[in-house]
């Protein structure tokens, strides 16, 4: 009989993160060489166009003096393109910040990039017309 066993050791060159806003969830590996940053296999250019989704998912690497060191890749599902780019922003932040605490944490902390953003979408209520905070429309003149 031959034994057929391997090692399934990886070695793994990125750091794992994840970030989240609202319903999004966002599952970023930050690599330590430059190279192109995607989001859901399209470049991040592309997946989320303009020049404030530019700003905001280059803020983490601003804040921390690298940018040009570091890409990435992201899975996001879930909600919509703003909460999305929060959650990928939230999870380059996670990820810098496990990478070197000592350097990155207290940056990232005071530009608030740490934090989860818990705002959520408010529940509808019964009895209101469709909405959270809606009344119902009353019938009499």
């Amino acid at each position: 009989m031959a034994e057929t066993t391997k090692n399934k050791s990886k070695k793994t060159d990125y750091i794992y993160a994840v970030g989240r806003r609202k319903t999004a969830v966002a599952r970023v590996r930050l690599y330590k060489k430059s190279g192109d940053m995607m989001v859901n296999d399209k470049p991040i250019g592309q997946y989320f166009p303009g020049e404030v989704a530019v700003k905001n998912y280059l803020k983490p690497f601003e804040v921390t003096e690298t940018s040009g060191k570091f890409s990435f890749t992201a899975k996001v599902e879930g909600s919509g393109k703003t909460a999305q780019l929060g959650a990928v922003v939230h999870g380059i932040s996670r990820a810098l910040a496990s990478l070197d605490a000592t350097a990155y944490r207290s940056l990232l902390k005071k530009a608030g990039l740490l934090t989860r953003d818990s705002r959520m979408k408010e529940s509808r209520k019964v009895g209101t017309g469709g909405k959270a905070r809606r009344k119902k429309q009353s019938p009499k003149r």
